[in-house]
């Protein structure tokens, strides 16, 4: 199959408004963030820590369920910043201790690469992905029970052997992929403030993308379900995170974007070992919404994208609740 089979595809649908090198462009920059483990802004968090790895609503990304056929570098530049509190009646477990409510800020900073592999097997393609992450954290605990912490420090690396994409029909997409954190960030367990999480994370993801061309819409699915290595410092294991996000964009042909974004994050049964019994495992899930705007064009030669988005966590249990505003920048080398 030849690398402008999604530039054919899409561009013999009516009403299509993207220029057929910017979308080919586009498909290669944004389509795998999802996928390839730039569902990237996750804080180094544990539910050890009363939150684990996802954020509200910052997995999914445009055109996240397609891999294309092209052979690309994409550089991703990308923070998030997230400020949320948990109330003085919950207790979570954190820095070996437990405590009754925290208030906590971070600023995750990442610089991530994808390289797509140019080839198509029995209709699918293949891309891998690698980023590392800086982190800057502030946790104080309510009533001063435990000392405020803050440092900036890097966070776990994290990669993507293998994105697997497949191309249902000329408008459905499904991207398959297993993103993994090695626990090599800073990590204390005597800190509140620790960007490493010192566990090994292994997130099976499935990413699904809708195209309505005529209406030039964008529906994105991004699902995976994240299972912890046990601490070793801390003997706390715990339970998987089910993590749901979904994406609704619609696009002009001036190259800007306007859309919702929303999330779902459901922690699958309770932690365990350590001081996991004393909080009654603190199984938590949050919701969240808000809008998010893109843009995509090109400086001087090279395809160019951007995306801003602020999500709001409207409702939560045995998590912190707050506000997420994540900012990226795209860049694709051919």
């Amino acid at each position: 199959m030849p690398n402008f089979y999604l530039m054919r595809t899409i561009m013999s649908q009516p009403n299509c408004l993207f220029p057929t090198r910017r979308l080919v462009a586009q498909l290669c920059k944004g389509a795998l963030l999802a996928a390839a483990g730039v569902s990237l802004f996750q804080t180094a968090w544990a539910t050890e820590g009363g939150i684990g790895r996802p954020i509200t609503g910052m997995q999914v990304t445009p055109y996240g369920g397609i891999v294309p056929p092209t052979s690309d570098w994409i550089v991703t530049a990308a923070t998030i910043y997230y400020e949320g509190s948990l109330g003085a009646s919950k207790s979570i477990p954190i820095a070996g201790q437990v405590t009754a409510g925290v208030d906590a800020a971070a600023e995750y900073t990442i610089l991530a690469a994808i390289k797509t592999w140019g080839i198509t097997v029995g209709g699918w393609n293949f891309a891998s992905s690698f980023g590392v992450p800086v982190q800057y954290t502030d946790i104080s605990s309510f009533h001063g029970r435990l000392p405020n912490d803050h440092g900036t420090q890097f966070a776990d690396f994290f990669f993507t052997p293998v994105i697997a994409g497949y191309h249902l029909t000329k408008t459905d997409h499904i991207a398959l992929s297993v993103q993994i954190y090695a626990p090599t960030g800073a990590y204390n367990p005597n800190r509140l403030a620790n960007a490493g999480q010192n566990t090994w994370t292994f997130t099976p993801t499935i990413a699904y993308t809708k195209l309505l061309p005529k209406e030039n819409i964008e529906l994105s699915l991004n699902y995976g379900l994240e299972f912890y290595t046990p601490n070793n410092d801390t003997h706390y294991h715990n339970a998987p995170v089910s993590v749901l996000d979904l994406l609704a964009l619609k696009r002009f042909s001036n190259g800007w974007g306007v859309g919702v974004v929303g999330g779902y994050i459901q922690q699958i049964g309770k932690d365990s070992g350590g001081i996991a019994d004393v909080v009654g495992g603190s199984q938590g899930h949050s919701v969240g919404l808000g809008p998010m705007v893109t843009w995509s064009g090109k400086i001087q030669k090279t395809p160019v994208s951007a995306s801003l988005r602020w999500v709001n966590e409207f409702n939560t249990s045995n998590r912190p609740k707050g506000n997420a505003v994540q900012l990226s920048v795209n860049a694709t080398f051919q």
